[in-house]
Formats: C-alpha cells, sequence, structure tokens
C-alpha cells in the first residue's frame, strides 16, 4: 500500500521520512521537485506523479509537503485522505503543524506514524483512540519521560478500537456536558467591472465540540437541508438517515471533530456579502493615475463586516502611491507593487474610502490592464448561503447537555476586477 512518506518543506529540503517497508532511497524525490519546478504555483504541483517503478502521491498543508510513496496501484484519493488524516493528527497532537512542531516532537511524530499505518495499510487514525495509545507531549510528560527513560506509549489496548464505534473512547466522564457547533463558510468570488458576479461558490464545514458523559446519540435537523450540495460527512453519521429525512444522527466522538463539509454552488444563486466602488484609471502620456476605492456591505442581513483587508497587485510601472484613507491605514511596497489597505470594521453611515494618485515612471507606457481587488473579511453570526439549524436532540441519556450554535461568513479568493 503505502511504501514510505517524505516530508518536504517550502524550501525543497527533506526534513523526515518514514518507511513501512524497505527503505526507498530520497532520489526518488528528484520526480517530486521537476514537477516543483515546473509548477507556477506551489499548489499546483500535480497531486499524483508517476515515476518508472512508484507512484508519488502528495498534499500541501501548511506549507509542507506530505509524499506519500507507492509500488502498486492504489486508488489515489485513498492516500490523499490518509495524507490529510495525518496532518489532522499532527495538528490535533502539537496545536500546529510546522516544520519546527514536528522536528521539536519527532519522537511522537514516529510513534503515530507507526500506530497510523501498519506494514502500509491504515489501521488507527481517529483522534480518540490514537490519545489512549499515544498521550499527547506535555512539558510535564517529556520532563518525566526524559528523566524516567519511559515513553508516550500507552500501557494497554483502547477500549474503542474494538467497539462498533471506534472513533469513540469508552468510559467518558465529565461534569459539565456540553455541545457546541460552529457553522463556517467560505465565499469564492469573481466579480466584474460593472459589478456583475462572474463566478461565486461556497465552502462550508460544520465543526463540533462535544463533551458529553458516556454514549449519547445526537441528532441534527436544519431548516434548509436542500441547500447542501456535495457533502462529506465524519465516518460517525448515519448516511442511510441523512439520505431518507435529510437529517444528522450520530454517535459523536469525543472533543473536537469535523461533522461534514458542503459545498454551495453558483446554481443556487449565491448572494455577494460586499460590493466595491473603484475608479483606477492611467492616461496616455501622463505620470500619474488615479486611484478611488469604496467598500460597502450589501445582503449582510444586518450583520457588521470586519477584519476586512484589501490587497491589490499594482503594475510594474508604479513607482508609488500617494493615498488618503478615511479608516485604517495603508501600506505600498515599491518592490514588489503590493498595495495592502488594512480597513477593519465596514460602517454602514460612513463607508471606507481609500483615494489619491500613481506616480507612474517618466516616459513609461500606460499599464495594459487594470489591476485585480482581492478582498478579505468576516461576518459572524450568519451564514451567506442562509443554512440553519433548527434542532439539536440527544438520545441514550438522562442528563440535559448545554447546546452551542456560532455561525461565521469569511473571504476565501473573493476577487474583484477593475
Amino acid at each position: 500500500m503505502i511504501h514510505s512518506l517524505f516530508l518536504i518543506n517550502a524550501s525543497g529540503d527533506i526534513f523526515l521520512e518514514k518507511h513501512w517497508k524497505s527503505v526507498v532511497s530520497r532520489s526518488v524525490c528528484d520526480y517530486f521537485f521537476e514537477a516543483q519546478e515546473r509548477a507556477t504555483e506551489p499548489e499546483n504541483v500535480p497531486p499524483v506523479i508517476p515515476t518508472p517503478h512508484h507512484y508519488l502521491i502528495s498534499v500541501l498543508r501548511h506549507r509542507i509537503y506530505f509524499v506519500a510513496v507507492i509500488q502498486s496501484e492504489v486508488p489515489p484519493l485513498f492516500v490523499i485522505e490518509f495524507l490529510h488524516r495525518v496532518v489532522d493528527t499532527f495538528q490535533d497532537y502539537f496545536g500546529v503543524c510546522t516544520e519546527a512542531a514536528i522536528k521539536d516532537n519527532v519522537v511522537v511524530v514516529y510513534e503515530l506514524l507507526e500506530e497510523m499505518l501498519d506494514n502500509g495499510f491504515p489501521l488507527a487514525t481517529e483522534s480518540n483512540i490514537l490519545k489512549e495509545l499515544i498521550k499527547p507531549p506535555t512539558i510535564l510528560r517529556t520532563m518525566v519521560n526524559t528523566i524516567t527513560g519511559s515513553t508516550n506509549v500507552g500501557e494497554q489496548l483502547p477500549t474503542g478500537q474494538l467497539s462498533v464505534v471506534p472513533w469513540r473512547r469508552t468510559g467518558v466522564k465529565y461534569t459539565n456536558n456540553e455541545a457546541y457547533f460552529d457553522v463556517v463558510e467560505e465565499i469564492d468570488a469573481i466579480i466584474d467591472k460593472s459589478g456583475s458576479t462572474i463566478t461565486a461558490e461556497i465552502q462550508g464545514v460544520i465543526d463540533a465540540c462535544v463533551k458529553l458523559t458516556g454514549m449519547p446519540d445526537l441528532t441534527l435537523s436544519f431548516m434548509n437541508p436542500r441547500l447542501l450540495d456535495d457533502v462529506s460527512f465524519h465516518p460517525c453519521v448515519r448516511f442511510k438517515r441523512w439520505e431518507a429525512e435529510r437529517i444528522l444522527s450520530f454517535i459523536p466522538p469525543d472533543g473536537n471533530f469535523r461533522l461534514l463539509s458542503y459545498h454551495v454552488s453558483s446554481q443556487n444563486l449565491v448572494a455577494i456579502p460586499v460590493y466595491v466602488k473603484h475608479n483606477i484609471t492611467f492616461r496616455e502620456g501622463s505620470s500619474q493615475g488615479r486611484f478611488d476605492l469604496t467598500l460597502g456591505p450589501k445582503q449582510t442581513m444586518g450583520k457588521a463586516v470586519e477584519a476586512v483587508l484589501v490587497s491589490s497587485q499594482l503594475p510594474r510601472g508604479v513607482l508609488n502611491a500617494n493615498l488618503n484613507p478615511s479608516q485604517g491605514t495603508y501600506t505600498f511596497d515599491p518592490v514588489t507593487k503590493l498595495l495592502t489597505w488594512d480597513v477593519g470594521k465596514i460602517n454602514p453611515q460612513k463607508l471606507p474610502n481609500l483615494k489619491g494618485t500613481m506616480n507612474l515612471q517618466a516616459g513609461a507606457s500606460k499599464p495594459d490592464e487594470n489591476p485585480t481587488i482581492n478582498i478579505q473579511f468576516k461576518i459572524q453570526q450568519m451564514a451567506i448561503s442562509g443554512l440553519k439549524v433548527n434542532r439539536l436532540d440527544m438520545y441514550g441519556e438522562k442528563y440535559k447537555p448545554f447546546k452551542g450554535i456560532k455561525y461565521m461568513t469569511k473571504a476565501g479568493k473573493f476577487q474583484v476586477r477593475t
């Protein structure tokens, strides 16, 4: 199945390798480096690269390439899903999945990889089971292990591994029983010069933090479940019930997990939460250009648009920009020609505006095209798709849990063409 795993950083150095069968030479990664050189962007490296004797299957997360070496043909999505599980596990254990965190916890990393894959086949990939097998590192535990020479590996097999609910450990007890759900939606959109939407789609996730005693059975229903398209579930969700009734029925894992991810395509007419009025002009024969940009909320159901950050890659001919923001601060890098405007929160009564002049090189011809504007923002307590949770019920346990649901919309790749 999976023969070896190589971890490669942004500089192209292999900083960790793990082999489950015979050792595969690092030179196999040369094919990956060739593909990396041909790719214009780091994320454009092909996920599957065939070589004379192997296949290289990779994912890019947190500026680290996780490259799996396969000797026989296997479904690539199977390997990609496993690699994402590895990253999520590292993030769960160490708080972050960075090169420094992996190097600092290298012993735990090897212990985890040994448990997650057995002779090249996935074995234990659920966080609850792994935490019973291998205790997450803490400063105190690391000190004790250094002095006593013991390891983080648990003494006995996890009880959950043999049950029909392998994602939940048995005998869970809490004094405060609570279940929180976060509905987070990311909107990707391209808006043309006239303000019309070229493409718009929403990637959404429902993240859960469930701390409940015993073996609770939850059902979560939506006001408008038909909105959800291309849904991907956590293994705990009963798929038959979803198909028949559009209700999520599940025994949850203990702690934090992603219940589902979904997609809302432009067929459902995605609402655009902000609008941009822009006037960016360059005149032929003039060494100056005009820049005028105003932002405003649109279809936000009265919710505030916060953490707004505008960036634009100005043409190469621009030497500097002399602009005046009505709120926030702006920076212009004369080397990279990147203009960044940190707006903050939009006040609908007094819309944020950035206007002024741009100085061009003397004698330079007028730029061929106007710059595009990229916008980042957050809207609390609103799901832009209109998705709403109807109710959350619990069966199988006697106590009354505390329940909470939070919504948030943020910009993914939100681009305005001028």
